[in-house]
């Protein structure tokens, strides 16, 4: 039987209690600060990058990763015998995915599979992977597994400023300052049916924290075809009343077994901005 390990981006954001349970191999991203150089989450927090900005006005620039760095990554763990599953994040927001595949050309033993998505919204694929990993599958069942499940990953964000996409250069000054004096809250959208790409969902007027809770309701309520295992709420710095408000509304909406809070990483948190928060979920 094949010895199966799953390998992941950084970018997955599945916290450090799954990662520990699955014993997924992250490859962190370096982040590009003020002429030096981080690994995300490692020796630099969107924290950092949000200070920065406030304090110096410099925005950070996320690299993603280098074939090179795919395979140095990928080779220790096929030196210990493993036969890798590789899930990285969406081909149509970075192209990192396509060095992983090349990387896999070059070592052998790595399946590699294109998420179409980001955030937890891929961290439920890993996650998925990692449990059919411990059942025994090989990497080509694991494989087929996960992008039949892929379509049923829904991932969305509710950003309360536009300021850091403006500065990114995602969206005019005037669309920033016109959501900004309407009280807009806009929800950004992952279409995984065709090769990861966002748009701008529902609109929502108001304050932040009564924003989210009809987002959560919106998302969830009344549906029957949830996947009820687990659920993320993944924010990128929110402040604890934003996440319990989001909690108790997705608690009541359904009834998920497991509901995981993470903090989105370092390149994620750049685009989107402080106080910005998604439900990610499954479905049937």
């Amino acid at each position: 039987m094949e010895k199966v390990i799953i390998s992941a981006d950084s970018t997955c954001d599945i916290g450090p209690e799954l990662q520990k349970r699955y014993h997924i191999q992250l490859l962190n991203w370096r982040i590009l600060l003020d002429g030096k150089e981080y690994l995300d989450n490692v020796n630099i927090t969107p924290d950092d990058l949000y200070r920065a900005w406030r304090e110096r006005g410099i925005l950070p620039k996320s690299t993603g990763a280098t074939c090179e760095e795919y395979k140095q990554h990928f080779q220790p763990l096929i030196d210990q015998g493993y036969k890798i599953v590789h899930i990285g994040l969406g081909s149509g927001i970075s192209c990192s995915y396509q060095n992983a595949v090349q990387a896999a050309r070059e070592t052998g033993h790595v399946v590699t599979i294109d998420s179409q998505n980001l955030s937890s919204g891929f961290g439920l694929l890993v996650v998925e992977a990692a449990e059919l990993a411990q059942k025994g599958l090989s990497a080509q069942e694991i494989q087929k597994r996960i992008e039949e499940l892929r379509p049923r990953s829904h991932a969305s964000f509710l950003l309360d400023t536009l300021e850091f996409m403006k500065a990114g250069g995602r969206c005019s000054a005037l669309a920033a300052f016109g959501a900004s004096i309407l009280q807009l809250k806009p929800c950004i959208e992952v279409d995984n049916s065709d090769g990861s790409r966002m748009h701008v969902g529902k609109k929502y007027r108001g304050k932040m924290d009564q924003c989210l809770v009809q987002y959560v309701h919106n998302k969830l309520e009344g549906r029957s075809d949830l996947d009820l295992r687990r659920v993320f709420i993944t924010h990128s710095g929110s402040p604890e009343s934003d996440i319990l408000a989001v909690k108790k509304e997705v608690q009541r909406c359904a009834n998920f077994k497991e509901i995981y809070i993470t903090r989105a990483n370092c390149t994620i948190s750049t685009h989107c901005g402080p106080r910005t928060l998604g439900v990610l979920f499954l479905t049937k």
